[in-house]
């Protein structure tokens, strides 16, 4: 895969994240690859569950627990699942 292929492929990977990220997002935080789940979202335990879940079924994935504490914003979910992806 080209680099370019690689950054359509994350950037489609993005958009299909912010759509889901979307319902889970009730203050209308700005989300940018920056943008921590815990702090800026405050999502909670059962909340990152959900989404985590919607994230799994969307893109057929397994995000296991320790990648899950490994993630701490939106880039690094985004880079995990284009990894992920294969």
């Amino acid at each position: 895969m080209t680099g370019v292929e690689m950054t359509m492929d994350r950037a489609e990977t993005s958009a299909r994240i912010a759509a889901l990220i979307e319902p889970f997002n009730k203050k209308g935080v700005a989300v940018t690859d920056a943008t921590r789940f815990t702090d800026d979202l405050e999502f909670d335990s059962l909340t990152v569950m959900d989404f985590v879940a919607a994230i799994e079924d969307e893109f057929d994935i397994i995000i296991s627990m320790n990648q899950q504490a490994e993630i701490e914003n939106y880039g690094q979910l985004v880079d995990a699942v284009v990894k992920l992806q294969g």
